[in-house]
Order: structure tokens, then sequence, then C-alpha cells
């Protein structure tokens, strides 16, 4: 069954990018990408993608012409007129409405050829589609440093229920239910 997760990571202190979207706090850590609820192990259960604008951008500024590593069909919520990766499948599309959430998750999910939706950035996006009821899953691992302010995890009141908590490298890493209203 198609799961759609918010698979992450975030500072102590309740943050997935610093100030100006930086990301120094989680490149510098240290995990095990082949270990306990590792980035390996996650991507092979993904089918299909969906991210935010700022999150595609950062990839775009920060990592270069090759940054694009994904082979899955990506969505881009978006207003802006975005240039996608060169072979890559990315669709830019707006999601102003609840029906618009719908019927890109009807998408995501027919894309996902069997395989989980990965919700890979930006908090707004996550409490999108944990508002909608779309979310089943949140998959974040907690570096142990604080920065006080930036980009939040998940800027939306979400009920989770913990299922697995583990140590990779200097991460906590923590996999919830989401709990759906009514």
């Amino acid at each position: 069954m198609t799961r759609t997760v918010y698979y992450t990571a975030t500072t102590l202190d309740g943050f997935i990018a610093g100030p100006q979207h930086s990301l120094d706090w989680l490149l510098t850590r240290e995990a095990d990408h082949e270990g306990v609820m590792g980035y390996k192990a996650f991507e092979k259960t993904v089918g299909s993608l969906v991210m935010g604008a700022s999150t595609y951008q950062w990839i775009r500024d920060n990592g270069g012409p090759d940054a694009w590593t994904y082979d899955q069909p990506a969505w881009v919520l978006t207003h802006r007129t975005m240039e996608a990766y060169a072979g890559a499948d990315i669709r830019f599309t707006a999601a102003d409405s609840t029906d618009d959430l719908l019927a890109l998750h009807a998408d995501l999910v027919a894309a996902a050829g069997g395989l989980d939706v990965w919700v890979v950035g930006g908090g707004p996006v996550a409490a999108q589609f944990a508002g909608a009821g779309l979310l089943d899953e949140v998959v974040v691992s907690i570096a142990p440093v604080t920065l006080g302010a930036g980009s939040p995890l998940l800027p939306a009141h979400v009920e989770l229920v913990t299922r697995e908590v583990a140590q990779n490298g200097e991460f906590a890493v923590v996999r919830y239910d989401v709990v759906r209203p009514g």
C-alpha cells in the first residue's frame, strides 16, 4: 500500500533549515546512510516525490548541474517559472486548494507504482498534505544542535503516534504515524 511519508531531518529546536536556507548544520553531521532508518534504505521505498519551490531552488543553487539524483517522477509546488534538470521527470504545479492537492496526490500515488510518495522538503508542503488528511508518516532525524531560527519542521498542528525510535550516527531518528482527525 502506498504511503505518503515526510522523511526529513531537523535540529533539536525544530528547524529543517537555518536562516538564509542554510543546511550547514546538517551537512556536517555523521550518519550511516545504510544504517537504521537511513537514507539508502528509505530511497528504495520511494516511487514519486513532491517538494516545495524553496527546496527545489536550494538543490539548484547548492548542488550544481548534476545535483538532481532522483530517478522518480517529481512534482514541485510553485507559482514561479522554474527550470527543470535536463532529462529529469519534474513537473511544476500549484496546489491552491484542497481539491488541487487531492488531484496532485492521486497523480503522485499513481506515479509511485505501489511504492511510497516522499514529501521531500518544506515544512509548509508537509503541513498542506497533513491538513488535507494525505500524510501517513513522518520520519525525522533529529540533530544534536539548535539554531534558534529558520524554517520550521512542520508548521501546523499534527497529531502523531511514535512507532520506532533509533540512533543513527549523531541523530536520534523517530518514525511516527500521523493521526487523522475523525
